[in-house]
């Protein structure tokens, strides 16, 4: 906290604070705090101003008490008049610092921030099907006749929800974008898209979904937590239940 009346010690808590400050605005979550943060700058400006002409009276004042090393009065008495001048031009500098920060300030009152658009949620396929030979040749003879959609209804009998998405990540079969080879084509229907070759005949089918986030680190510590607090107890309830599993179902109301 300032002291008001030491110049040394609110001069280093100052120096701290706008280091501290140089720190914390290297980003924002809410872009409407820079105004907040332009206004208290406009008034540590102005205060700093204030500090500078002070500063540069006081080389003024006690300027007869001013030496050299040497002990040279003239000397000492000089320095202290360069040191004022000098001080009197750095304050003079931030009345542009002043005009231009109060400029700022009244420009970024005028900004509506909006809250930020939410991240599209990120999208993934899993394999519904795969088919070649003579499976395959009956769905491209159906593209042939009834069109791509048609295809892709047949093939969506083979999609059997969250079971199919579980054995696609459990065999690898999960894809960033649909794997096609050059001379694939493609056709999309809602959630589904279709690859296939009539030339190679094969025939594809894929679906995508949305992945669940990755658990925070702390409720993967609280799960382990909570799993060996739970694992005698839960151990009689279901023996062939993970302590890591049991945790999560009884932290979350799932089972008993």
């Amino acid at each position: 906290m300032p002291t008001f009346n030491d110049p040394i010690h609110d001069a280093e808590e100052a120096s701290q604070a706008l280091r501290g400050l140089a720190h914390a605005t290297r980003s924002f979550d809410d872009p409407a705090d820079t105004y907040a943060v332009i206004g208290d700058l406009l008034g540590g400006a102005r205060s700093l101003r204030q500090v500078l002409d002070q500063l540069a009276r006081t080389h003024l004042t006690h300027q007869n008490r001013a030496f050299d090393d040497a002990g040279n009065p003239q000397v000492g008495a000089q320095t202290a008049l360069d040191a004022a001048d000098a001080l009197h031009q750095a304050a003079t500098l931030l009345d542009a610092v002043d005009t231009h920060l109060d400029a700022a300030s009244q420009a970024s009152g005028k900004i509506a921030w909006h809250p930020a658009s939410a991240p599209e949620p990120a999208h993934r396929f899993v394999s519904v099907v795969f088919l070649q030979g003579e499976e395959a040749d009956r769905v491209l003879d159906l593209i042939g006749a009834d069109g791509a959609d048609a295809a892709i209804d047949h093939l969506a009998g083979w999609d059997y929800g969250e079971e199919t998405t579980q054995a696609a990540l459990v065999n690898g079969y999960v894809y960033d974008t649909p794997p096609t080879g050059a001379l694939d084509s493609t056709a999309e229907q809602g959630e589904y898209v279709l690859t296939y070759n009539k030339d190679l005949g094969h025939v594809s089918l894929l679906r995508s979904f949305s992945p669940e986030p990755e658990p925070a680190v702390s409720e993967i510590e609280a799960v382990g937590r909570d799993a060996r607090i739970t694992d005698r107890a839960d151990a009689f309830a279901n023996p062939f239940r993970s302590t890591a599993v049991a945790a999560v179902i009884q932290n979350r109301g799932l089972g008993l």
